[in-house]
């Protein structure tokens, strides 16, 4: 069995080699982007390094805006400024809006079924994008889930305000999930899938939730040598088929209960599981199967509570470290909302220096700081450059936000470089995309940035916050934790003192 297995491996490896120099000759007939001189076999794989975005930044300030590397066997272009962003997401969006599916993501054939994955000519990606949009993500159906967000929220100032008396440290990206992912769970199942005050349940839950873009994020042999993917060389394939099946069997059994109280009579939740179960096609009068609707709510999930939870975490380690920032923000909440206990939505359109603040984070910490990769459909010339049919694509949202042309002193938190010009982050302005652009653009973008303004607003209009004594004298960890999110490699401790 051992020497099958080597053998198999050997041979997939002469099969890559062959490839490689098939398109290493074959590079030459092609008017490809600049990029860095490929080295056998591997190409320029040993360039990427342990933090992608920065190895890919530092790259394109030598070879150009727009890219071109081998990594492995797989042609792969990255647009690393905003004009090169315009390019790809605008004005050629048709051409590069299917995505180039990750071999972790078709563990358990999550890509057949997935939202993120799926290609946009499908029917059923038409499907589940015009329900998400219509009936998750859409302003009416936000503005009457306030009070919900409300209620989350004031949980998470409860739980807070007791970790201030025990004079415990917050586990702010923990308290952040948690909170981000019950108000997706209330929205979706009527019910909470975590405890705020019960820290071991809720940790494990981020862990498994953490593991899909970690995994789908790694280096992976499979997707640079496409022929030996079979194999799952590196098990990060297999890794991910466990995470599916403990997420799935949580969902699955909410939507069981479900199905099982509806067969009962029981009075209908009017929540969003209700509707995916009423859902029927337009065309085909079909509903979605379950194994749809497992993946759906995996989607959900991974994007929802983790992204938002990252974002509040890099923004309070930011303030933290920047005393005049937390000040003014203090001075912001105290002018705008006064002696109320609660901050509401609607306050949020008047806080300026908070939305500086979050979009400053977005700038320097993007949630996907390389999106999710594209593929190009057809072969395409973009800025004077051949794009080959089945190039892989990236955008490397970091390097726009680093770009010196664009910031000055790109490297630095300064929140009030957005009260000098108007930018948005909705996938407008190019300079700024943590939610990318265009057909693909994240459709949760609406949720996302009601729930960050609001929990951050809230927990700065609420506590004084200050690091804890080691962590002041060391210094805050600010490494990255680089999945298809960016987080911090050490969670952020921060002591609350309640207002």
């Amino acid at each position: 069995m051992e020497f099958f297995y080597l053998y198999t491996l050997i041979s997939s490896i002469l099969i890559v080699s062959s490839l490689y120099l098939h398109f290493f000759f074959a590079r030459s007939r092609h008017n490809l982007p600049p990029g860095p001189r490929p080295l056998p076999l591997v190409g320029n794989l040993l360039d990427l390094g342990s933090r992608p975005h920065r190895s890919l930044a530092r790259l394109a300030a030598r070879h150009g805006p727009l890219m071109a590397l081998r990594l492995g066997v797989v042609t792969t272009v990255v647009a690393s400024s905003a004009d090169a962003a315009r390019d790809v997401l605008q004005r050629h969006d048709a051409v590069f809006s299917t995505r180039s599916v990750p071999d972790a993501a078709r563990a358990c054939a999550h890509d057949h079924r997935s939202m993120g994955w799926l290609p946009p000519g499908s029917p059923l990606w038409r499907a589940l994008r015009k329900v998400c949009s219509a009936e998750l993500f859409a302003p009416q159906r936000l503005d009457a889930h306030q009070a919900l967000r409300r209620d989350k929220v004031q949980r998470l100032v409860s739980h807070v305000a007791g970790l201030a008396r025990e004079g415990a440290a917050v586990d702010v990206r923990r308290v952040a999930f948690t909170t981000a992912l019950n108000l997706l769970s209330c929205t979706i199942f009527s019910d909470d899938l975590a405890d705020l005050d019960d820290r071991g349940a809720s940790g494990e839950f981020m862990a498994v939730i953490e593991e899909f873009p970690m995994a789908v994020g790694a280096p992976n042999l499979s997707d640079f040598f496409p022929a030996i993917a079979p194999l799952d060389p590196q098990r990060i394939r297999a890794r991910l088929v466990r995470v599916f099946k403990k997420l799935h069997a949580i969902f699955d059994e909410q939507i069981e209960r479900r199905v099982q109280e509806r067969a009962a009579g029981d009075p209908p939740k009017n929540d969003f599981l209700d509707l995916l179960l009423d859902y029927r096609g337009a065309e085909d009068d079909r509903g979605f199967d379950r194994q749809t609707l497992l993946s759906l709510l995996t989607d959900l999930f991974t994007a929802g509570s983790d992204t938002s939870a990252a974002t509040i975490e890099w923004a309070m380690a930011e303030l933290l470290q920047s005393p005049s920032s937390m000040a003014k923000a203090r001075d912001e909440l105290v002018e705008v909302i006064g002696s109320k206990q609660e901050v509401e939505e609607s306050d949020v359109g008047q806080l300026k220096w908070l939305q500086a603040v979050v979009k400053e984070t977005f700038r320097l910490h993007p949630p996907a700081p390389l999106l999710l990769p594209r593929q190009a459909e057809t072969t395409t010339e973009v800025r004077g450059y051949t794009v080959p049919k089945g190039t892989r694509v990236l955008v490397n949202v970091w390097a726009i936000g680093q770009d010196p042309a664009r910031w000055a002193e790109p490297e630095k938190f300064m929140p009030e470089r957005f009260l000098e010009k108007e930018v948005d982050f909705r996938g407008r302005d190019f300079d700024l995309l943590p939610f990318g652009a265009g057909r693909r653009i994240c459709p949760g973008l609406p949720l996302a940035a009601r729930m960050v303004h609001l929990m951050l607003a809230t927990l700065l209009h609420r506590f004084e916050w200050r690091l804890p004594a080691d962590v002041e004298r060391n210094g805050v960890d600010m490494s990255e934790n680089l999945g298809v999110t960016l987080g911090m490699s050490t969670p952020l401790q921060a002591m609350a003192m309640p207002i």
